[in-house]
C-alpha cells in the first residue's frame, strides 16, 4: 500500500494537461468566482483592511513560525479584516469568472473557499462564517453549541485549534479547477493553498499574532464542521489564530 501510494502520488504530479479536453476549451462558461449565500443571513460588512500590518517583509519572514499558544485577548474586526483580505482579498472587480486577489492561483482560478470558527472576536458573535471576497463581507452560516470542541475533535483533538481567537478553514471546490486543467488540477488546487497559509503566517506576524498550518484533520468532522458536502467541496488546510503571548 505504500508503495502503490507513492508512484499514484508521482504519477499524478507528472500528469500532463490536456487541454483539449477541458471544459474552458469546450466553451462551458467558467464557474463563478464566490458561491451564493442563503437568502436573508446575517452578513457583516468588514471595514478597510489599511491601515495595519506595518513591519517590513524581511521582519516578518525572520520571526514567522508556528505558534500553538495563544492569549485569551480577542482580534478586532480590523484585524480580521485585514487577515482575510490578505489571504484571499480581492485587487480588483471580478470579470469574465476571474478576479485577480492578493495570492497567486494556477490560470487565476482560485479554487479555495475560506470559513471562520470565530471564538474571540470583537463585533462578532461566536459561530461558523464564510467570506465574501467580492463584497468583502463575512455572511453567519450558523451558531452551533461546542464551536471549540467541534473544531479541535475535526483536528483531530489538537485542542489549540479551539482556543484561538479564530480558526481559519479553508475548503476547495475542485471544479473551479478542473474547468481550466482537467484532471491535473489537484495539484495546483494544493499549491494554492500554501500560498494563501503563507500569506496569513505574515500578516499574523504583521498584527502580533500567530498561526500554526494544519493538514491533520478528520476529513468527515472537518466537512461536517464547515457543512460541505465532501465532494464538490471539501475541507483542505486549517490554521487557528490568536495574539502571541507576551512575557
Amino acid at each position: 500500500m505504500k508503495d502503490q501510494g507513492r508512484f499514484f502520488l508521482k504519477d499524478s504530479v507528472r500528469k500532463t494537461v490536456d487541454f483539449s479536453r477541458t471544459d474552458q476549451y469546450l466553451g462551458v462558461d467558467a464557474p463563478p468566482v464566490q458561491k451564493p449565500f442563503p437568502e436573508g443571513a446575517a452578513v457583516t460588512a468588514l471595514p478597510d483592511p489599511g491601515g495595519l500590518g506595518f513591519i517590513s517583509l524581511e521582519g516578518a519572514i525572520r520571526s514567522r513560525e508556528s505558534r500553538r499558544s495563544y492569549s485569551r485577548e480577542p482580534l478586532s474586526l480590523n484585524e480580521i479584516s485585514f487577515l482575510l483580505w490578505a489571504t484571499q482579498g480581492l485587487r480588483g472587480v471580478p470579470e469574465q469568472g476571474h478576479a485577480l486577489r492578493t495570492v497567486p492561483s494556477a490560470g487565476c482560478r482560485h479554487a479555495l473557499e475560506t470559513y471562520l470558527a470565530v471564538f474571540r472576536v470583537t463585533g462578532l458573535d461566536e459561530g461558523l462564517y464564510r467570506y465574501l471576497p467580492v463584497d468583502h463581507e463575512l455572511v453567519l452560516l450558523k451558531k452551533p453549541e461546542g464551536l471549540e470542541t467541534e473544531t479541535a475533535r475535526a483536528a483531530l483533538g489538537q485542542r489549540f485549534t479551539g482556543r484561538s481567537a479564530v480558526t481559519f478553514i479553508w475548503t476547495a471546490i475542485p471544479y473551479r479547477m478542473e474547468w481550466r486543467y482537467g484532471d491535473a488540477a489537484y495539484k495546483v488546487i494544493a499549491l494554492d493553498a500554501g500560498h494563501v497559509c503563507q500569506n496569513l503566517y505574515l500578516a499574523c506576524e504583521a498584527i502580533g499574532a500567530g498561526t500554526c498550518a494544519i493538514a491533520a484533520y478528520d476529513q468527515e468532522k472537518a466537512d461536517r464542521l464547515a457543512g460541505v458536502d465532501g465532494e464538490e467541496e471539501f475541507v483542505i488546510y486549517m490554521a487557528p489564530v490568536g495574539k502571541r503571548i507576551t512575557t
